[in-house]
């Protein structure tokens, strides 16, 4: 008898998520998710604030303070500032709401304690969500949702450790409110984490300015921290600036960043990168994004004499070249940009977009292209694929790639993760990253592999128009075909094939005899 497999443990945030979704009610999930992860941030920011006023008092009293002096300076908020904590008003803690969790005023206490912090930190001003006491919401299970993210602790002595598994706990949180809400821009705040990675690991941001205009959740600024960490670095080896257009969006990415101790510029709020752009004279040295795909209410009339259209007035009636050129306008000049785009993107003649791109070619501004699987994301199923531009290419730290690009085409790439989402695990993002080092750095050993990689020449490229589509320059993967002569093969591929007729007017005349014997 086989054996039965075992039951797969839950992660502590499919445990989380599996509890917290049940106490949704009636609530969007898209509404839900502001209610779900500012809790989840509220708890983070209290028990932080818990964690280092113990370790303060245990300080104090090694240093003799005696213990009616004590908790002045433990309300001292200049000692947990200066260790970067937020500053947590008594009545914003999450003992205080805990307690009075089964309260029918839950939701209006919950309310307060976010507008106590916000009025106490000046980067936490009109970040949070304050959406608790809202009539829609039923308290009973906004209290059984309090008492839910109570049991888990967010310290760096608890159990599940602290800002690491919080931001586990918050992108896994993210990522299924994207998988579920519906309508054209559902998910659209969330870049899935393979994808992210991908690029990343692609550009290698070790040091320096890290912009993206299309910011979403901030997912494209984590991973570029967590890069810089696995290599040894420090998070302030980097700068961290962005934007994000929708305001609710704005406000996870503020507080996605700051429960990871991350320093950004996001602008003092919300607004349009193309008419309002709120860092008008950085020049990054990494741009990482995935802008709206082939929106058609991007343009104002303002924007047509644009300096940021070097390369060509974008359609009225899609926003994927303007997205390209405000990137390049916003790049070092020995910088480098890794950004998605939709595939129509690759080949598309319309509104001047085929004269846009080939002026970025002629540029030399386009440095890889790699085509990505289908469904990779969680609110479209249609392909993208990955451009990365570079300035200076004849250096800029790498070797001298003027007049060339690199096509991959990654589309087998990847696994089925559900029946709706495709994801890429490290070996795929491996093999994708190192092809295109092995490319670009100086000694990387590179050859063009048929089927998936090719180095392509400028000549080349004129000669099939300027479309990019991978595809039409790496060719097809090479078939074993054991040593068979061809005149040999074609002969027996003939022949099969043949038999293959006869047997299918085998397969017809018996069918029509049969059918014969029923009527």
């Amino acid at each position: 008898m086989a054996k039965a497999k075992p039951k797969e443990k839950k992660s502590l945030e499919q445990t989380l998520w599996d509890a917290a979704i049940t106490m949704r009610g009636n609530l969007e999930p898209g509404e839900y998710k502001h209610v779900v992860l500012g809790l989840v941030f509220l708890k983070y920011i209290s028990d932080r604030f818990v964690e280092r006023r113990s370790e303060l008092e245990t300080e104090l009293k090694d240093e003799g303070i005696p213990e009616p002096r004590l908790e002045s300076f433990l309300e001292d908020r200049d000692e947990y500032t200066s260790q970067n904590v937020f500053w947590v008003p008594e009545h914003a803690r999450w003992e205080h709401l805990q307690s009075l969790a089964k309260s029918a005023e839950i939701g209006e206490l919950i309310d307060g304690a976010m507008d106590l912090i916000e009025k106490e930190n000046r980067s936490l001003r009109g970040v949070l969500p304050k959406n608790y006491s809202q009539e829609g919401l039923d308290k009973r299970k906004l209290g059984e949702l309090v008492d839910l993210i109570g049991c888990i602790g967010f310290t760096t002595t608890d159990d599940h450790g602290s800002d690491d598994v919080l931001g586990r706990v918050y992108e896994y949180f993210l990522g299924e409110f994207a998988g579920r809400e519906a309508g054209k821009d559902a998910g659209a705040f969330y870049t899935p984490r393979s994808v992210v990675k991908t690029l990343v690991e692609m550009l290698e941001p070790y040091k320096g300015r890290v912009y993206d205009p299309a910011a979403g959740s901030g997912g494209m600024f984590v991973q570029s921290a967590e890069f810089v960490k696995a290599h040894g670095g420090k998070q302030t080896d980097i700068s961290i600036y962005g934007q994000e257009y929708t305001h609710t969006t704005w406000k996870l990415a503020k507080m996605n960043l700051a429960i990871r101790g991350l320093e950004a510029d996001l602008g003092k709020k919300a607004a349009d990168s193309f008419t309002e752009d709120l860092h008008p004279d950085l020049r990054a040295d990494f741009v990482i994004a995935n802008p709206p795909f082939n929106q058609d209410d991007w343009y104002q009339a303002k924007l047509a004499d644009d300096p940021r259209w070097k390369f060509g007035l974008p359609p009225k009636g899609n926003s994927n070249f303007a997205w390209v050129q405000h990137f390049i306008h916003h790049l070092a000049p020995n910088g480098t940009a890794g950004i998605v785009l939709a595939n129509g993107s690759l080949s598309s003649k319309n509104g001047g977009e085929g004269n846009i791109r080939r002026r970025l070619v002629e540029a030399d501004l386009v440095d890889c292209v790699v085509a990505m699987p289908d469904r990779l994301f969680y609110n479209t199923g249609i392909p993208v694929s990955l451009w990365f531009f570079s300035k200076n290419r004849h250096g800029n730290g790498h070797r001298e790639r003027r007049g060339e690009v690199l096509f991959m085409d990654a589309r087998n790439l990847g696994t089925m993760e559900t029946r709706k989402l495709r994801v890429l695990d490290d070996a795929d993002v491996a093999k994708i990253a190192d092809t295109y080092h092995a490319w670009r750095n100086h000694d990387g050993e590179y050859a063009d592999v048929p089927g998936f990689v090719r180095s392509s020449k400028l000549d080349e490229i004129a000669s099939h128009d300027y479309v990019l589509t991978p595809g039409r320059y790496v060719g097809v993967e090479a078939v074993a075909d054991g040593g068979e002569p061809i005149d040999e093969k074609v002969e027996r591929l003939t022949a099969e094939l043949y038999a293959e007729f006869d047997r299918g007017h085998e397969l017809e005349q018996t069918i029509r005899e049969r059918l014969g014997d029923l009527s």
